[in-house]
């Protein structure tokens, strides 16, 4: 019996505890050590091998499972990232240190090979492939310190396999992987766009402006169309706005007064409102003890951040996000989260997510679980609106929101960081659009500090590449050419349309050559061209 080529049973597996590093001993489809009493068991689940931990006595910290195979000549990997992508995401040769965290693809002359893990995991799972085989390390953690399982048999992952032939290509290959990652998909009922102020305003906005703005992005919409566009508050209307980006969410600064009315002033102009927080930083007044201790990080780290492992944050978080919806906002952006749960950036994990040594207050449940419960109560407060995901854990995140920020911010200030951010994770993050969620690849900003001949380009490509589009037009940046390709823009994304597909992207990190559904167009990406 096999799961796929790859022996369908690992020939090892090692667990790695409070006590350290250990062995596991097969018996059938079970290995376990009769000492500690950790156990992991496999078995066929829904086409899946279902990984099953039991530690009724030990803390656990790692499961590592190890597939002996050697690498094919020449063979190249595709991995994805921890949350948002930086930049980094390629095809690249053997590289046995590499981390690919949830998934990978492998391209060799006899087809592409996925391996993955479905979204909705309990466990942080990562691959790495060396020469002689593959390992998959699931993260039981809770925060930084070993999990407390108990009497509970925790599924930890659920591995899926793909093998596509050789005539197959490896886009279509990497969308089928996804699809089969993903059981319950969440997209929007119809196709996401319009305007977002962040990348003009960089937070000094106000209640007069933003009516401005959603003016702008009403007027540059299709007249008639039925599909209404957005416009986002980002981050600045907080009460605590300056210093601290943070809550709490309960109402607005002086610049917004009345965070309802300015709801459906700019539903009035013809905009449906959607608005930004960052649920887990406030200065709210909260308990003392449902925050993390301020020296959690080495004492670096000393930010007034709510711990979600208990389930009065949980209610507490939720509380906000039905209060801006009530409000009238029929989009949330919620963000950092990932941030403040592990105090690291995804560029920065690389094999851990998080630093050894703290703990969230509930030891008993994995970071997995933690982030997934913190997810669904923010999915279910919201109701009937639209939920983006920005700096979360997409691989998490699937199913429980509509649309997923799966890059690292682009610029209104500089090009070379919305080249190198945006159009790579539209690329290498496109076979999760439609699979997982809706792939946000961030904004086209519209200002004078980036050159318009390069911004034109970027805004074309989102429009017309299926995905959600966001704009931040600056108003003093918006002359003739920039109002006809915004309602050019506007009119592409309106519609549903066919998935964009990078056809260089096996050979560059900033794919030129993609194939839309108007035919095959190549973009000019460098600066100095």
């Amino acid at each position: 019996m096999s799961f796929g080529t790859i022996p369908l049973l690992p020939v090892k597996i090692s667990a790695q505890t409070d006590e350290g590093t250990i062995a596991l001993d097969r018996g059938g489809d079970a290995w376990g050590d009769a000492a500690s009493g950790v156990s992991v068991s496999l078995r066929s689940d829904s086409g899946t091998l279902a990984v099953e931990v039991r530690s009724p006595k030990a803390g656990l910290r790692f499961v590592h499972l190890r597939w002996a195979e050697a690498s094919p000549e020449q063979a190249r990997y595709l991995g994805d990232h921890w949350e948002r992508g930086y930049g980094d995401l390629e095809w690249r040769g053997l590289v046995p240190e590499r981390v690919m965290p949830w998934y990978f693809l492998r391209l060799s002359e006899a087809g592409t090979r996925g391996l993955g893990v479905k979204t909705g995991a309990s466990s942080i799972a990562h691959w790495q492939v060396d020469a002689e085989g593959i390992s998959l390390w699931l993260d039981v953690r809770s925060g930084g310190v070993p999990v407390k399982l108990g009497q509970r048999a925790l599924v930890a992952a659920k591995i899926v396999q793909l093998d596509a032939p050789k005539g197959e290509s490896a886009f279509s290959a990497a969308t089928r992987l996804c699809k089969l990652m993903c059981d319950r998909p969440l997209m929007p009922a119809e196709p996401v766009y319009g305007g977002n102020n962040w990348y003009y305003a960089y937070g000094n906005s106000s209640h007069d402006e933003i009516l401005k703005d959603a003016e702008f992005v009403a007027s540059s919409a299709p007249a008639g169309a039925k599909n209404r566009p957005f416009m986002v508050i980002d981050d600045g209307w907080q009460i605590e706005h300056g210093s601290f980006n943070g809550g709490p969410w309960d109402r607005g600064n002086a610049r917004f007064p009345d965070m309802p009315r300015l709801a459906r002033e700019m539903a009035d102009r013809g905009t449906r409102p959607g608005i930004w927080l960052r649920p887990l930083f406030t200065r709210a007044d909260v308990p003392e003890a449902w925050r993390f201790p301020k020296e959690r990080f080495n004492n670096l780290f000393h930010d007034p951040i709510l711990d979600p492992s208990r389930p009065e944050v949980v209610a507490h978080v939720a509380a906000d996000i039905k209060r801006l919806v009530d409000w009238g906002y029929e989009l949330i952006k919620h963000d950092f989260t990932t941030y403040d749960i592990c105090g690291l950036w995804g560029m920065n994990m690389r094999h851990r997510i998080t630093a050894d040594g703290w703990s969230f207050a509930d030891q008993t449940r994995t970071t997995a679980e933690i982030i997934l419960d913190l997810y669904r109560a923010i999915r279910e407060a919201a109701g009937s609106a639209l939920v983006i995901g920005c700096n979360t854990v997409g691989h998490l995140a699937a199913g429980l929101v509509e649309i997923q920020r799966t890059g690292d911010d682009t610029s209104g200030r500089e090009w070379e960081r919305t080249r190198k951010m945006g159009v790579n994770t539209l690329a290498f993050r496109m076979p999760q659009h439609g699979t997982f969620f809706a792939v946000d690849a961030d904004c086209a900003g519209l200002t004078d500090k980036v050159p318009w001949h390069l911004n034109r380009q970027w805004l074309h490509l989102l429009a017309a590449s299926g995905t959600p589009l966001f704009v931040s037009a600056d108003p003093k940046f918006n002359g003739p050419d920039q109002q006809a390709a915004m309602r050019e823009a506007f009119a592409l994304a309106s519609v549903a349309r066919p998935h964009a597909e990078p056809l260089d992207w096996l050979d560059t990190t900033c794919p030129s050559s993609w194939k839309l559904d108007s035919g095959v167009k190549t973009y000019r990406w460098s600066a100095h061209a």
